[in-house]
């Protein structure tokens, strides 16, 4: 066995190469979590509804998700190392525009014409790192890269905070441009050249358009389930499941499909990408329902609760590298289960939260959510690399990345459904506080439980995946 497969420590170039792929994950997770807390701000700054300003947030989303596989394809035709400094580009510049964005109508534009740079640097980190490093060494680096994604999270919030309290809404996009010039300099210079790996391949540009359709109805139908009018996010997610099934057809029946169906007869391969799924469901569900928690059945100030909520990200971070060597050393099976293990423990401990516990024990539990799912995310994203042959892992990496953004978009929608059934129709109350703290506590203990019952049904899937 040669020196190169064997060795556990990256070279001082092998880790250069990894923070500038890191660099485009912290933006990615950074602009996933900034623009939240300043919607408020910015419609006002434009006279607008909340529906209306929520577009800046949703444009982006769809535009992002839809656009991995065909980014992704891209890499594969066109070279990692250009495409990601081109996406790069994109992206700074498209933040540039929505800070100097005169209407919200130009913002909403600007913030989908940064998602096309974000969907590019986002579906290419893992082939990078799968291409650039050897085998063994791609756990930490995958790591290190889940680490810097879920900082950017974390920081998204407080910095967004700070900015638009301390200048203007607009500096949550101009904190971008810095980042953008020193990720695309680095890169000139660090990034090694590489063939691209299918160069004469063919882009399936009817399976983008029906693929950016599939996603775009399924993210507006989970959407306005929780709305007035859930029957136009059924009507939604009707014609997502007619876009589905002509994606299908589509990649079967085209010579160069935008991803390979034949993959998925890998029943590893199937069972982590799911997996990667199911694992963001839960963190974006707690993460949506814990601020209602802290604010309405706690009462603790906003800006409080976001400090709070930090202790999930700061779990990840702490132990999304560890797991990743780890995973290097002994397999990724064991860490994969044991963040299942310890994840499903902190979402029981969640569900039993009441208006008499104490923030200590919030933090604890959401500190061993954010650990269990850092010690199981770097490890799922190699094992699926693993599985996917070279000539497949550009489309795999931008998989990975579509199946994670949907777990956020069905974690969200499924847990505030859950727990508005679970309150009744007393949940329309809340705006005049005459809903009993207790009662509160207990819909959204039941939706903690919910996502508990995830976790637990997919807790088998690694053991069966080997």
């Amino acid at each position: 066995m040669s020196d190169s497969s064997t060795r556990q420590k990256m070279t001082p170039k092998e880790l250069m190469i990894v923070l500038v792929i890191s660099l485009g994950s912290f933006m990615a997770g950074l602009d996933g979590t900034i623009v939240n807390i300043a919607l408020p701000t910015i419609g006002k700054a434009f006279d607008v509804s909340t529906v209306t300003v929520s577009w800046v947030l949703n444009a982006y989303l769809i535009v992002l998700v839809s656009l991995l596989l065909f980014a992704s394809r891209l890499g594969d035709i066109k070279g990692f190392r250009k495409l990601f400094l081109v996406g790069f580009g994109i992206f700074t510049l498209g933040s540039a525009m929505c800070g100097l964005a005169p209407s919200l109508d130009f913002l909403i534009f600007s913030r989908m014409l940064q998602a096309v740079g974000g969907a590019i640097i986002s579906a290419l980190g893992a082939v990078m790192v799968t291409t650039y490093l050897s085998p063994s060494l791609r756990g930490q680096a995958l790591g290190m890269v889940a680490m810097f994604t879920m900082l950017g999270a974390a920081l998204g919030p407080v910095l967004g905070g700070f900015l638009t309290s301390a200048f203007s809404w607009q500096y949550i996009f101009f904190v971008n441009l810095p980042v953008g010039v020193l990720a695309i300099l680095l890169g000139i210079y660090i990034l090694p050249h590489t063939d691209p790996v299918t160069p004469n391949a063919k882009m399936d540009i009817p399976g983008v358009i029906i693929i950016f359709a599939a996603l775009g109805t399924l993210i507006l139908g989970l959407n306005m389930l929780t709305t007035p009018t859930p029957v136009y996010g059924v009507l939604a997610l009707v014609v997502s499941a007619i876009f589905w099934g002509l994606f299908y057809i589509r990649e079967r029946k085209t010579a160069e499909p935008l991803v390979n169906l034949d993959l998925f007869k890998n029943r590893a391969f199937s069972l982590q990408n799911m997996n990667v799924m199911f694992t963001q469901v839960g963190l974006a569900g707690v993460m949506i329902l814990m601020p209602f928690y802290l604010e309405m059945v706690k009462l603790v100030p906003t800006d409080n609760a976001g400090t709070i909520l930090l202790a999930l990200p700061i779990g990840m971070i702490l132990t999304s590298p560890i797991a990743g060597r780890i995973s290097d050393v002994i397999g990724t099976k064991k860490p994969i289960i044991l963040g299942f293990i310890v994840s499903i423990l902190a979402l029981f401990l969640l569900s039993t939260l009441s208006p008499h516990s104490s923030i200590g024990h919030v933090e604890i539990y959401l500190f061993m959510l954010g650990a269990g799912t850092g010690f199981a995310y770097a490890p799922l994203n190699s094992a699926v690399m693993g599985e996917a042959p070279v000539k497949d892992r550009g489309s795999t990496s931008g998989l990975i990345k579509m199946m994670s953004n949907l777990g956020s978009s069905l974690g969200v929608a499924l847990v505030m459904l859950v727990t508005t059934v679970a309150a009744g129709s007393r949940m329309a109350q809340e705006a005049t506080r005459t809903l009993p703290r207790a009662e509160m506590a207990g819909a959204f203990d039941t939706g903690f439980l919910f996502l508990m019952c995830i976790e637990v049904s997919t807790e088998g899937e690694p053991v069966a995946a080997y």
